[in-house]
C-alpha cells in the first residue's frame, strides 16, 4: 500500500533539504533570523538596530552608505533604523569631518548603555538556537559560513 498524502508531505522537506542546500540553508538562515528578532525585541531593540549599535562601538563614527554596506542592510531600511536611534538618542548625526557632503552616526552614551544590555543576551541566545549542534560543530559551521561569505564581500 504507498504511504498517504499526509506521510509523504511530512517527509517531504527534510528530503528536499538534503538534495538541494541552498533551500536547506534559506530555511536555516530565516529560522535564525525570526528566533532572533524575536528575542531582540524582548529586550527592546531590533537585531538591524543592535547590529549598528555594535559596528559604531567597534568602529566609531560612521557613515549610513558605510554602515548599510558593510551591514548587508538595505540602505532604505538603514534610514528608517537610524532614524529610530536618533529620536531614541541613542545615536547622533554629525557632518563627517572627512566628508562634507555625508554625515556620520556616532553612538551616544545612551546607546552604549542599550547596546550593553542587549549583548548580554547574546550568549544564551545563541545556546538555545544552536542546542543541537556540538560546540565542535558550531565551530565548523561558522568556518564554512565564513567561506561561503567571502564570496559575497
Amino acid at each position: 500500500m504507498p504511504p498517504r498524502t499526509a506521510d509523504r508531505e511530512a517527509v517531504y522537506f527534510p528530503t528536499l533539504a538534503a538534495e538541494r542546500l541552498d533551500i536547506a540553508l534559506c530555511r536555516a538562515s530565516a529560522a535564525v533570523a525570526r528566533a532572533a528578532e524575536a528575542r531582540a525585541n524582548e529586550s527592546g531593540i531590533g537585531v538591524g538596530q543592535h547590529l549598528v549599535l555594535k559596528m559604531l562601538a567597534e568602529v566609531g563614527p560612521t557613515s549610513q552608505r558605510v554602515l548599510s554596506d558593510q551591514l548587508r542592510i538595505d540602505r532604505s531600511v538603514m534610514v528608517g533604523i537610524c532614524d529610530s536611534l536618533e529620536q531614541a538618542g541613542h545615536v547622533r548625526r554629525e557632518r563627517d569631518a572627512g566628508d562634507r557632503r555625508a554625515y556620520a552616526v556616532t553612538l551616544t552614551d545612551s546607546g552604549r548603555q542599550l547596546l550593553a544590555r542587549a549583548e548580554e543576551d547574546v550568549p544564551a541566545f545563541l545556546d538555545d538556537t544552536f542546542a543541537p549542534l556540538t560546540p565542535a560543530e558550531r565551530e565548523q559551521l561558522s568556518a564554512l559560513l565564513g567561506k561561503l561569505l567571502r564570496l559575497d564581500a
